[in-house]
């Protein structure tokens, strides 16, 4: 792997799941990152991208240096050709091959103006790091996506599937109401890793007009009907996000679709997951988060060996 910024750059899908799992039976037994340094820019929040980043770096061996670009580093300009007289006091040419100087790999996380669905679609700033970099990129979130999580949502659904004999299990990516647009890159993810996983049943819930971008959903099946897609779910993947064809836009909707213990009876005692952070009582109930179908905290562990199995896998490519 020499990159690792979506689904299309693993090979074997099962295969860094196994690696992943491996890893977290024996964190340390691997120091491959010996000597190596690790980058991680965060242009927007983060809490487990960052952690577990870290973690993972540190269970190889590998040095980490965190930078938040918000206030930590010169605003970076991205335009080509672009006459610097405004904010942004330094190009992501000079600085991306700087990062390349100092690291051997480097971590990016970035984020959707949700204003400009082509721009963001483009995803200019990520690949911006891959063109001038000179050094392998690890996706941290990107405008469209986000493998990471993607990965240990993987790991967990695997490592609870093992009571389920004889079949695939049917997973459901289910919106959820939130009070602000949020960016379609955890959902994009999900639906793209599950189809090129091809160990599920997938299915995609959402009320009208919440359809996400062909590329990533493909030919899932799409339900309208939240009980309908309910029915015989082994486990539900609980995320919002804002319309991509309406492109930012929260659009109204008059079902409510948080997701309760009474509606979890119209499952297959199905498991919960979220990638958090969550707003409680409004994307998922009280009830839900803690009760024993919530697999979010485990989902969230996860991150770890989601992270060093995509980092050890970059190191052995040399």
């Amino acid at each position: 792997m020499k990159n690792f910024l979506s689904v299309n750059d693993v090979s074997d899908v099962q295969g860094l799941v196994d690696e992943a799992l491996r890893m977290k039976a024996h964190p340390q037994n691997s120091k491959i990152g010996a000597g190596k340094k690790l980058g991680l820019i965060f242009m927007n929040p983060s809490l487990r991208t960052r952690v577990s980043s870290q973690a993972a770096a540190l269970n190889l061996g590998m040095e980490v240096i965190v930078l938040n670009t918000s206030g930590d580093s010169w605003q970076l300009e991205f335009e080509e050709g672009a006459i610097m007289n405004g904010k942004s006091a330094e190009h992501v040419k000079e600085a991306a091959a700087v990062m390349g100087q100092y690291f051997d790999v480097l971590g990016v996380r970035t984020f959707p103006s949700l204003q400009n669905r082509e721009d963001d679609y483009s995803e200019k700033v990520l690949y911006a790091f891959v063109k001038y970099a000179g050094i392998p990129i690890v996706s941290l979130e990107s405008a469209t996506l986000h493998p990471l999580q993607s990965l240990a949502d993987a790991i967990t659904i695997y490592e609870n599937s093992v009571s389920i004999n004889n079949r695939n299990p049917r997973v459901v990516l289910m919106w959820a109401p939130h009070i602000k647009p949020l960016p379609q890159s955890v959902p994009n993810s999900f639906a793209q890793w599950m189809n090129a996983w091809g160990k599920v049943d997938f299915v995609i819930s959402h009320p009208q007009g919440y359809e996400l971008d062909k590329q990533f959903s493909q030919n899932a099946p799409v339900i309208n009907d939240q009980e309908e897609a309910l029915k015989d779910a082994d486990f539900i993947y609980v995320k919002n996000w804002s319309s991509v064809n309406d492109y930012g836009k929260i659009l109204p909707v008059e079902e409510n679709w948080m997701l309760t213990n009474k509606k979890l009876k119209l499952t297959n005692k199905a498991k919960v997951m979220h990638c958090l952070p969550v707003r409680r009582n409004l994307v998922l109930s009280d009830e839900v988060l803690e009760s024993e179908a919530s697999l979010v905290i485990e989902e969230a562990g996860n991150r770890v060996w989601a992270a060093q199995a995509v980092l050890s896998s970059i190191l052995k490519n040399g």
